[in-house]
């Protein structure tokens, strides 16, 4: 099960490093492409103040955080992963 839903977009870089960084230390993740999901874009807005920031990452245990550092994606999954 993966604890991370990455929400972005295609073109975006920020989302790419993101993934690249995860990648390296090979932490799993699912990616929501929000210009090919309206209901993804919408919760994205919902969480940011009406704005579409992408990479906004949503946790299994429902908290999210938007363009986190990689670090910080690490530091919650090994948390949810001890819960």
């Amino acid at each position: 099960m993966s604890h991370v839903t990455i929400y972005a977009t295609s073109w975006c870089p920020h989302c790419a490093n993101l993934k690249k960084r995860l990648d390296r230390t090979e932490h799993a993740y699912d990616v929501i492409d929000v210009e090919e999901n309206p209901e993804a874009a919408e919760w994205v807005e919902s969480v940011n103040d009406g704005n579409r920031v992408v990479p906004t990452v949503k946790y299994s245990d429902g908290t999210y955080a938007t363009n986190p550092a990689a670090s910080a994606v690490r530091r919650k999954i090994a948390e949810l992963e001890e819960a």
